[in-house]
């Protein structure tokens, strides 16, 4: 393999974790009283933090944006998290990397200890040697703070193993932290974001199935 410690985006890039999302969303926008926005667009939402979502797209302030993030967290600890599926043919992805000595971290802006409870409901947590999410106040929740937490808690060090580190994410917010961070990224085409988002902060390489991404970290130099 190209790469020593490979780091994967969560929703859009392990999971299909669309409708659980949204769910969640329209739940904590409801519960607030406020109207509720177009949310037929998941690039909009799924791969920022929540708390920008809250500010952005639903124009709340500070405060409404944390309690927002507060009922959204209720309601997806409850139910959002379990309406979640893995692509097809990314656990396969995951046990081939295993089988071949890398390091492998799932890099979410999700809170960390519900990014782990996702990866353990869907069966994969065996493949995972970190599971590394934002904090429940709401720090560490860009990639380019993640991407540096994920490859320490992998045994390496950002500043000495740039080069060793790859991330694998399908929206703009993925590719602009490894873009930060120096690292190289793959994006994958069959998830939310858009590609031409993810090309405007530098991706070039992309994976169009989950059965594409192995042969885009092999090192066939």
């Amino acid at each position: 393999m190209k790469y020593k410690y490979i780091l994967f985006d969560l929703d859009g890039t392990v999971s299909e974790s669309a409708e659980g999302i949204r769910t969640s969303l329209e739940y904590a926008i409801n519960t607030l009283g406020k109207p509720l926005p177009n949310l037929d667009d998941y690039t909009l939402y799924i791969g920022p933090p929540l708390i920008d979502t809250f500010k952005n797209l639903c124009k709340f302030s500070d405060e409404e944006s944390e309690l927002g993030s507060v009922l959204y967290r209720e309601f997806y600890n409850s139910k959002g998290k379990y309406i979640n599926k893995l692509y097809d043919g990314i656990a396969e992805v995951l046990a081939e990397l295993k089988n071949n000595g890398v390091r492998l971290a799932v890099c979410s802006s999700k809170y960390e200890a519900f990014a782990a409870e996702i990866i353990d409901y869907l069966g994969v947590s065996d493949y995972f040697d970190a599971i590394c999410g934002s904090n429940l106040d709401g720090s560490r929740k860009d990639k380019k703070d993640l991407i540096p937490y994920a490859v320490k808690a992998l045994g390496g060090d950002i500043e000495t193993d740039r080069k060793s580190t790859v991330l694998l994410g399908d929206t703009w917010f993925d590719a602009k932290g490894a873009r930060l961070c120096d690292i190289d990224f793959i994006g994958v085409k069959y998830g939310y974001g858009s590609i031409g988002d993810m090309q405007s902060e530098g991706a070039e390489i992309f994976a169009e199935t989950p059965a594409d991404i192995l042969n885009l970290l092999k090192d066939n130099s």
